[in-house]
């Protein structure tokens, strides 16, 4: 659905822009094994675009080790106080021989070596594969090698090499894929600083059959929601053993999505255990047309369909996961509770009779889900079609009115709507805003009833069918801006974002639903500091680091009719220096987050529109010992500096 016009609620502006009319004229399923020979040699890739020209810059500036830092690394190893050791299953089917000895290498290669790699051939039809791996058993101690006598398929074939497994953690990796050298120190580092860490995961990226990179996922930190629409967790990821045997291992009948089904289950088996994310490409996938979730991807999509519905059925949530229509991506439907809550519907609105009585209409009219009240926070209002109006809803009984004729302050004027709500859920919004989905109230309530949810975003629309908000990222374009914001509202996002219930930081304030406890628990909007620009930025950090989760969505879709009254938060001398001390103000209150997004990722810019790499990366790189506080403090006086 594409929609007509935006308001800027969430980043330059917040949510804080009461508009009126002016009188003035932001993977593939859970398979892993690609089963079919490759029956071409290996071609040298056409050179690539500007896309894969700019990944080989940004791999020789922020990936490539340089002998420092092999030494450094070397030493940090050392210095380790648990050196877990790494069990590596590789199941084998008939790959060409060139690739596996590639993925055989880049596990010798790594400058961890407490590890084994149990290899298991899966009776593959011809005698090299044996051959090869003889060869390395008799070289490598390390390297243990298994021969199946019937073909079981990639899940019966991972048990094998489970069942053989004697390290502390498993890792799973592909025939015919690469690690980085530093693969596994990095996932030691991060298991010894979390200890309670199940499962650790990094960011990926492809092989072509030249052996070039290109296309990396960079990926956010753990995400439960995204991970429910797209295994988030391939690849590389690592798991406990312990808790990988005592789930079963992997399931036969969920080919194709066997990674994910066994994730969901060891996440299950182990309440109270973390999942960690290690931002660098640690995993190099192999791509090749005969990929299995490729192939056989319908058969892929019922597999993760029928483990993530299993997964609901095992914690006890009226959810259901059903084909996205993208890849193997799942979209969840969650159920309302059998006793729906009265929904309040706060807008602060001055004057902009055409803009409101389209906001109201589509809430009457064009809205499915009951009970709900609308609540108007009048600022003010002159215009006589606009008092008209108000005083006829408020009449009729269609909306209840707060009078307000105070100074415009956007969060005095939400919070006197809130402490006037009748509802448990309250839904604050624009009144620049216009329903396009009859459903889109069912999906935001269906999300923050939930105990954990904080608050729940929308997806939003300009009139030219582009995208106004995906979402917010934390420190783009200086405090905060909206993610994928201008994209084609078509557009799926980077890696599909666009098209998956998501986490995030925080969402725009124009449209979004919270509690009302969780609300007053956490003291509502700024008026003090924050009167009209990222007010909602700061509400939703705050219910963060109260341990709620920020959910966005794209089942709810409104169009947002953008500032038309109230102009640019800069328009005057005195506005410019308001927003001025209002970015002071977050830079002070959350300087240490603003540049480190959780559900962005340090190798994503903080400039522009965001998702495109940085040039040099935020993350840190543990065998540095001064590279923490390099990279953070360059990180801040990006974020401080501002856009250029």
């Amino acid at each position: 659905m594409l929609g007509r016009a935006g308001s800027t609620g969430g980043s330059e502006v917040g949510a804080g822009q009461v508009a009126q009319e002016r009188t003035d004229g932001a993977n593939e399923g859970g398979g892993r094994t690609k089963r079919k020979r490759h029956t071409g040699a290996a071609r040298r890739s056409k050179r690539g675009g500007k896309k894969e020209d700019d990944y080989r810059q940004w791999i020789a500036a922020n990936d490539a080790l340089t002998e420092e830092d092999r030494e450094l690394i070397r030493e940090h190893i050392r210095s380790l106080a648990y050196k877990p050791r790494f069990s590596i299953l590789m199941p084998v089917y008939d790959p060409p021989a060139e690739y596996l000895r590639e993925a055989i290498e880049s596990v010798r290669d790594q400058l961890y070596e407490d590890w084994e790699l149990c290899v298991v051939d899966d009776a593959s039809p011809g005698a090299e594969v044996r051959e090869i791996l003889a060869d390395y058993a008799d070289r490598d101690e390390r390297v243990r090698p298994c021969f199946r006598e019937e073909n079981g398929g990639i899940s019966a074939c991972t048990n094998t090499a489970l069942s053989m497994a004697v390290g502390d953690w498993i890792v799973l990796m592909d025939h015919d894929d690469r690690l980085s050298e530093h693969a596994l120190y990095l996932v030691a580092e991060r298991v010894e600083r979390c200890p309670d860490a199940v499962i650790v995961y990094s960011d990926e990226d492809k092989l072509d059959e030249a052996g070039q990179r290109s296309s990396p996922y960079f990926k956010p930190d753990w995400d439960y929601d995204l991970f429910l629409g797209q295994n988030l967790i391939n690849h590389l990821g690592a798991y406990r053993t312990d808790q990988a045997r005592s789930v079963g291992g992997f399931r036969e009948g969920f080919e194709g999505a066997q990674d994910w089904d066994f994730a969901l289950r060891v996440l299950d088996a182990s309440p109270g255990f973390s999942v960690e994310h290690v931002p660098f490409v640690l995993y190099h996938w192999r791509q090749r047309p005969e990929a299995f979730s490729k192939a056989s991807l319908p058969r892929a999509v019922d597999a993760a369909q029928r483990a993530v519905n299993e997964h609901f059925e095992r914690t006890g949530q009226s959810a259901m996961a059903e084909p996205s229509g993208f890849s193997s991506h799942l979209r969840i439907k969650r159920g309302l509770p059998g006793e729906r809550p009265l929904v309040s519907i706060v807008i602060p609105t001055r004057d902009g009779y055409s803009l409101l009585r389209a906001c109201v209409d589509g809430l009457i009219q064009r809205t499915d889900y009951q009970p709900l009240e609308i609540i108007l926070v009048d600022n003010g209002s002159t215009a006589e079609d606009a008092c008209a109006l108000i005083e006829d809803l408020e009449r009729r009984g269609q909306a209840r009115v707060v009078r307000d004729d105070g100074p415009f302050n956007f969060s005095r004027l939400v919070n006197r709507g809130v402490e006037a709500a009748a509802g448990s859920v309250c839904v604050l919004l624009n009144n620049d805003i216009d329903v396009i989905r009859t459903d889109w109230l069912d999906e935001m309530v269906s999300h923050v009833v939930r105990p954990e949810v904080g608050a729940v975003g929308a997806k939003l629309y300009y009139a030219n069918g582009s995208l106004q908000h995906g979402g917010v990222i934390l420190g783009l374009g200086g405090v905060a801006a909206h993610a994928h914001r201008g994209a084609p509202g078509t557009s799926p996002g980077y890696m599909h974002r666009l098209t998956l219930t998501h986490s995030l930081s925080c969402v725009t304030g124009a449209c979004v639903a919270v509690r009302r406890d969780v609300f007053q628990e956490i003291g509502g909007f700024d008026a003090t500091n924050l009167a009209v620009s990222f007010n909602d930025i700061d509400f939703c950090i705050r219910l963060g680091q109260a341990g709620y989760r920020i959910i966005w969505t794209p089942e709810a879709e409104l169009y947002h009719y953008e500032s038309l009254s109230r102009g640019p938060v800069t328009a005057t001398e005195a506005s410019r220096r308001r927003n001025l001390n209002e970015k002071a103000f977050m830079k002070s209150q959350w300087p240490a987050l603003l540049p480190n997004d959780p559900h962005y990722n340090p190798n994503l810019s903080l400039k522009g529109r965001g998702f495109a790499m940085a040039e040099v990366t935020r993350a840190t790189k543990p065998w540095r010992s001064d590279h923490r506080a390099t990279a953070v403090g360059s990180a801040v006086e990006e974020v401080f500096r501002g856009p250029e």
